[in-house]
């Protein structure tokens, strides 16, 4: 196992620690000044200082219930507070009673914070509702082009040596709303909620093909579903040589109903819908199959007439997801803007912030750790004089691709295009301090 290089400090004293958090402070007060101007931060820092102490109450006074009685047994699974009983999925049937199971969930994006996704709250989309698959009974195929046709049960996976990818998951059809002739007013999550991240953890895919052997002149592979849609997605074998694995976990417990209990394929980066749930087979093959799911959906319509068929790699994008569409800026003053970015191809590398519409731009933090094919955090701090504001972000990631503008995007794609939205969101915060959804 290979030693870090990062010393250890075991000489730590109590002083060291007050000295590195009045460093923190003072970084953080320089941060301030760098975004708002030297006036502007020490208004900044005055403005979310905390209710002051009463120094009269005595001790055992004015004390809350929950201070001062028992408080509830353990609980052998945890729950969110009740307090944040509105923290909800908004769910979307696309057929209503004809195939109730049928639809989407979106992720409240608007009122979470970090990168990973809690496993309640993952966004969902489903072809023909949650098959309810008994993991001593399922089992995975690999079979076509491979040398030895071998069948995987999921205990045998279970015993197989496991890595870990943190990555987003993103349908291809997220953002679609915005490709409307009209913005629609609604929350970040209606917009945008096809997305979310988590750890998954799972068996490489190479491995597994390693062991049946792959046959010369193999270049892609058939992953099908076990649900009663039958999803099934062509996949490039390189990706399978790249990142791909057969995942089992999702941040940190197994892989819920809803995820594709009890293994799902995963392929960071790409649409969402090639990580193919309740996975069941895999066909190699020297060509893509041309399956339902890849014919009739998942194709990008571009603005000469033709289309793009196997374009799976997502774009890069970035999001502001507080303040964000139906909230409210509660008042003038120092607020945090702050939202998640993201590429298919890599690690975001800058993120962009700009209050006018685009006329100007600053330059957000990037919460750490930045990982490849990941959601990452951006936070800027941002003092609202009350006037009329036009909030965007912009992405780049580490190739060089840069989040491109409405405009840009309009001019590849066909108005009738749903897929790939990745053009740059703008939130409109009016005089009042409403937040809506505006094109520019």
């Amino acid at each position: 196992m290979k030693k870090s290089s990062v010393p250890v400090r075991t000489d730590l004293r109590a002083d060291d620690v007050v000295v590195g958090v009045m460093e923190a402070t003072r970084e953080r007060r320089q941060f301030l000044k760098r975004s708002l101007g030297a006036a502007g931060a020490v208004a900044a820092v005055a403005a979310v200082a905390a209710v002051p102490v009463r120094a009269a109450d005595p001790i055992g006074k004015d004390f809350p219930a929950w201070s001062t009685t028992p408080g509830t047994p353990m609980r052998s699974y945890g729950q969110p507070s009740k307090f944040e009983e509105k923290v909800l999925r908004t769910v979307t049937p696309s057929y209503g009673p004809i195939s109730p199971g049928t639809g989407t969930s979106r992720t409240p994006l608007q009122t979470l914070n970090g990168t990973i996704t809690p496993n309640g709250l993952h966004f969902e989309r489903h072809h023909n509702g949650v098959p309810e698959i008994d993991p001593a009974q399922h089992k995975l195929l690999i079979h076509g082009m491979v040398k030895k046709p071998l069948v995987f049960t999921v205990a045998n996976l279970l015993r197989y040596p496991m890595v870990s990818r943190t990555c987003f998951v993103e349908c291809a059809g997220n953002s679609s709303a915005n490709t409307l002739p009209k913005p629609a007013q609604a929350n970040c999550a209606a917009i945008h909620g096809l997305l979310s991240g988590s750890e998954w953890t799972g068996v490489s895919l190479s491995l597994l093909l390693d062991e049946a052997g792959v046959e010369p002149g193999a270049k892609w592979f058939l992953a099908e579903g076990a649900d009663s849609a039958a999803m099934s997605r062509s996949v490039l074998l390189e990706k399978a040589y790249d990142d791909a694995i057969i995942a089992l976990y999702q941040n940190g417990e197994r892989i819920r109903p809803e995820q594709g209990y009890p293994l799902r394929l995963l392929v960071p980066g790409y649409q969402g819908n090639m990580n193919v749930k309740w996975l069941r087979r895999l066909e190699l093959a020297a060509a893509p199959m041309h399956t339902k799911d890849e014919t009739s959906k998942y194709s990008l319509l571009l603005r000469d007439g033709t289309a793009r068929q196997f374009d799976f790699q997502l774009g890069v994008k970035s999001l502001i997801t507080q303040p964000s569409g139906t909230l409210n800026v509660p008042s003038k003053g120092l607020h945090e803007i702050s939202g998640l970015a993201w590429s298919g191809a890599g690690r975001i590398v800058k993120v962009e912030v700009s209050s006018d519409g685009g006329a100007n731009w600053r330059e957000a933090v990037l919460q750490g750790p930045v990982l490849s094919k990941a959601l990452t955090r951006f936070r800027l701090p941002w003092e609202w004089s009350g006037a009329p504001a036009m909030l965007q972000s912009r992405a780049t990631d580490e190739k060089g691709h840069v989040q491109p503008t409405r405009a840009a995007w309009s001019a590849i794609y066909s108005p009738a295009n749903r897929y790939h939205n990745n053009m740059i969101q703008t939130w409109a915060v009016a005089a009042d301090g409403s937040v809506s959804n505006v094109y520019l």
